[in-house]
């Protein structure tokens, strides 16, 4: 009786069944009768055969053969903390390649600031802003700094790389359209590559080049304007481009975005806390109203004594990275004692704005004298804190070249001027970059300072090119 009943449902379902979803199941079971009933062909090697290849075969080295004149072998030991004067391998040397802009580094009121924050909440917050790691500090910061820049609000990430490499794919996706000045630093290249986005590089610094590429764009646009509505644009550049010391055309820049409605996003992390007379950035320098400026990002690294980075603009641009910015999801969040000195720099910006002009008088004299090199070339603007110094004549190669400026840079750490060359990855660089030394300058140089180093690197440089 059951097995009449179940026959009748049987066929119930086959009948209910629609043809083609038959001939689909049956197609499918026959291809896994095939797959598990078929033997693989080809011919099995014999003993001899099997022992040959084995003798034959050399595995490949877990660690390829490395260079002994690479320059990540030739390690520089630090003996001193960090500040306007630095001990490198025993000797004490003026610095001029530290990310130490105003000289915070050696604050002791700042310092004691974080000690105290250190005793009431232990060295790391433990968990990511989302998750037990926001403390009262982190939200006094953010307040602080969207109250400093004159926007809605800011974001904090504990990381300054992370920073703009995170804003950018929280906004940006497949299918969107970003151009970008082509000496762009590394974090805003991997970025871009988060986003998957279509890329366009525009020649560095030339708003004329940037226009020719938004006209052409704009015909494409005209030939298939469903596709045109539908796709987002945006432009990326640096106030004060890392790779090359020199400052980006903000007026020409935020002109275009106007007059193509893109979405523009700013990296201020070597402008912010150096330019302008209260130190908030080329948008002060240039007088630029920063409501024209999408997101502002900015690495708290440089003029800051601290770690980290921040992006500031309106509301929906931080709350959106809140849920999207995947440095800000997934990284604990920032030491509330590094979140407590980059508060007490913030007092020291609006308490002392005097220290602004002091940096760039500094700035502009280091400019005017060392662009006096005979065997080295100066690049980068007069008020920028990164300059860079290029070997010439220009040698035939990367490699000719990095080996030179690391032979001049160990030469003047002999002699007490710390000078270093910029880092590069070569082989992920979206354009090739030359081979320099990376001069930063402190705003707690002197005349004199300033005049011993370009005589020691004069020195240095001469004998070695």
């Amino acid at each position: 009786m059951i097995g009449i009943q179940l026959f009748n449902e049987i066929g119930t379902i086959f009948r209910n069944t629609p043809t083609f979803a038959l001939v689909l199941e049956t197609l499918l079971l026959i291809t896994v009768v095939w797959l598990l009933l078929h033997k693989r062909g080809g011919r099995r090697l014999t003993k001899e055969q099997q022992e040959y290849l084995i003798e034959q075969y050399e595995p490949e080295p877990l660690v390829a053969d490395t260079d002994p004149d690479h320059p990540l072998l030739r390690t520089r030991l630090v003996q001193s903390k960090v500040g306007k004067r630095i001990v490198v391998d025993g000797v004490d040397c003026l610095n001029l390649g530290s990310h130490n802009y105003l000289g915070f580094l050696e604050d002791n009121d700042i310092l004691e600031d974080a000690c105290k924050c250190l005793r009431k909440y232990g060295v790391g917050s433990c968990g990511p802003r989302g998750f037990y790691g926001t403390m009262d500090v982190h939200l006094d910061l953010e307040d602080r700094l969207a109250k400093f820049m004159g926007l809605q609000e800011a974001i904090v990430y504990s990381y300054g790389f992370s920073t703009v490499a995170s804003a950018i794919p929280a906004y940006a996706k497949r299918g969107d359209l970003i151009f970008v000045d082509e000496a762009v630093n590394f974090a805003i290249q991997k970025g871009l590559d988060a986003s998957r986005s279509t890329i366009v590089f525009f020649k560095h610094n030339d708003a004329k080049d940037l226009e020719r590429l938004l006209q052409e764009q704009e015909k494409r646009d005209q030939k298939n304007p469903k596709k045109a509505q539908k796709t987002r644009r945006f432009l990326v550049v640096e106030g004060i481009y890392m790779n090359t010391g020199e400052l980006c055309p903000l007026p020409e820049i935020v002109a275009l975005r106007k007059q193509y409605k893109l979405r523009l996003f700013l990296d201020e992390s070597i402008s912010f806390g150096t330019l302008g007379k209260t130190g908030r950035g080329i948008t002060e320098h240039f007088n630029v109203d920063r409501d024209e400026i999408d997101l502002i990002s900015a690495s708290m690294e440089g003029s800051m004594a601290t770690i980290g980075g921040f992006c500031v603009g309106s509301h929906f641009i931080a709350e959106h990275q809140r849920l999207s910015g995947l440095g800000y999801i997934f990284s604990a969040s920032l030491p509330p004692m590094l979140t407590q000195a980059a508060i007490s720099s913030l007092d020291r910006f609006e308490r002392e704005p005097q220290i602004f002009e002091q940096l760039q008088q500094k700035a502009r004299l280091v400019q005017q004298k060392f662009k006096l090199f005979n065997k080295l070339q100066l690049r980068g603007d007069e008020l920028s804190p990164i300059k860079h110094l290029y070997v010439t004549p220009e040698r035939d190669s990367f490699e000719s070249e990095s080996k030179l400026l690391a032979k001049v840079a160990d030469k003047c750490i002999e002699r007490g001027v710390a000078v270093v060359e910029a880092a590069y990855l070569q082989n992920r660089e979206r354009k090739p970059v030359r081979p320099s030394l990376r001069i930063a300058v402190n705003r707690l140089l002197d005349e004199a300072d300033i005049l011993s180093a370009f005589k020691i690197i004069e020195a240095a440089s001469s004998e070695v090119l």
